[in-house]
């Protein structure tokens, strides 16, 4: 029965990485994985096949429990233990999607564009990424992605520049993504898992954050494809294109997201409910704010939370449900005397005993299969505790590895959609730049490291 759990995970893992091929939305085979793993480890587990572990280390079978209605209630309490860890990551997900959408109902996000008045190649290169590595780490880098593409298309006419931009951008989203406990799903997981904390991430992994965003955008500065001037789309309806509202909500919205690693320190209470409270706050505000002169209660839909809320990636919520579900049955799953990912990882360093490497394999891996699973699998493997640096680099790896690939991230994925870019354009063109970036930053990760401790 182990067996068959464990092949019905590798199914499902390859269907998920052959999406594209098989024109399959990548949600369908996490759920279907998870709802069949757990199901068979029931099965497994009633017939006395297998034992299980729970969230507190303790091994059960169901031929040393006193009864079969035991065994039903040490089941049932490991599998709540398990979708409460995911809920409080997708609750948090949930919220702060809520709000970004938000923010682009009320048209916040043109303000961004009056702060972009340069003609320079060069000197946009770098306004867009720094923007995409600021924003990255308060909305998350999927959202600035998406924010920065359309921010491009409203300035950019010629395709062939914008593809240059929108994929230098993935690189910059995703290296700001990895120093913040919010800039990405899985700094996000770590940090709800208690594997890091919000300060210790942002000190040792901005500085190799930095490195992996501006050696790319230093070394583009200087090709053919950024020099010169833009022929830009005029700027006349700038200010048309606002609402009354548009700056209100823009700063509302950030601050809202931005104060939750605070609430999170002085309540101590779980992240999720620091974003529940600051879209309490936001959505409290949409209510009664005018984004239009003579607001006509008719339109006041077209700016509801209500609206934002049909707008969000249901599906990717419905996705880390099932992935990291799935995960939760092979930590729960025993092998070994231990849960079967701790046993891997117990396997895995006597096969290489340089966790470093490890984890640099881990960033590789990223850009080839999705970040999510791979860090919900090394969270169920090791043990160190928070703020260990296996964990902030881990962070690092699995937040900016996957730029090497431009299906390697959710960033990369949304900006292929937006600007239909070539996945062999983008591998001869720029995976060497994200690679460049991705090993200066590791190296800068592990010299501080070697130095500081």
């Amino acid at each position: 029965m182990s067996a068959l759990i464990i092949l019905l995970f590798i199914l499902g893992y390859i269907t998920i990485v052959l999406e594209h091929p098989l024109k399959l939305d990548k949600t369908v085979p996490a759920l279907m994985m998870a709802a069949l793993m757990w199901a068979a480890m029931a099965i497994g587990f009633n017939n006395g096949w297998l034992s299980i572990i729970d969230g507190h280390d303790h091994v059960y079978s169901m031929t040393e429990l006193e009864s079969a209605e035991e065994g039903h209630e040490v089941f049932a309490n490991t599998l709540l233990h398990h979708l409460g860890k995911v809920a409080e990551i997708l609750i948090f997900l949930i919220g702060a999607m809520t709000i970004v959408e938000l923010i682009d109902l009320h048209r916040g996000f043109e303000v961004l564009k009056g702060w972009v008045k340069t003609r320079s190649k060069r000197k946009l290169l770098w306004i867009v990424g720094i923007l995409g590595f600021i924003l990255s780490a308060i909305i998350d880098n999927l959202t600035a992605t998406i924010v920065l593409v359309t921010l491009l298309r409203k300035l950019i006419k010629n395709d062939t520049d914008r593809l240059w931009y929108a994929s230098l951008i993935i690189i910059a989203a995703n290296a700001g993504g990895a120093w913040s406990p919010i800039g990405d799903v899985t700094t996000t997981m770590l940090w709800i898992g208690k594997k890091v904390s919000s300060m210790g991430l942002i000190e040792w992994i901005v500085l190799p954050a930095i490195a992996c965003f501006a050696i790319p955008f230093l070394i583009a500065s200087y090709m053919k494809p950024f020099q010169g001037s833009l022929e830009m789309e005029g700027d006349d309806t700038e200010e048309d294109e606002r609402l009354l509202s548009s700056k209100t909500m823009l700063y509302l919205g950030l601050g809202g997201i931005v104060f939750v690693p605070l609430f999170k320190t002085i309540t101590h209470l779980p992240p999720y409910l620091g974003m529940i409270l600051s879209l309490s706050v936001v959505w409290l505000v949409s209510e009664y704010i005018h984004p239009e002169e003579n607001f006509d209660k008719e339109r006041k839909h077209l700016f509801s939370a209500h609206r934002a809320l049909s707008r969000i990636e249901l599906s990717s919520i419905l996705f880390f449900l099932g992935i990291l579900m799935a995960v939760a049955v092979l930590e729960t799953l025993v092998a070994g005397g231990v849960g079967t990912l701790k046993y891997a990882a117990m396997g895995m360093e006597n096969a290489i005993p340089d966790k470093d490497f490890v984890v640099l394999l881990l960033g590789v891996g990223s850009a080839i299969i999705d970040n999510v699973p791979l860090v919900a699998a090394t969270m169920g493997m090791y043990t160190e505790p928070i703020d260990a640096k296996l964990w902030h680099f881990i962070a690092y790896s699995a937040g900016t590895g996957g730029s090497m690939l431009i299906i390697g991230s959710a960033a990369g994925v949304a900006a292929m959609g937006m600007e239909r870019i070539d996945f062999i354009w983008y591998f001869k063109k720029i995976s060497w730049l994200a690679f460049l970036g991705f090993i200066s930053g590791a190296l800068i990760f592990l010299g501080m490291e070697y130095f500081f401790h």
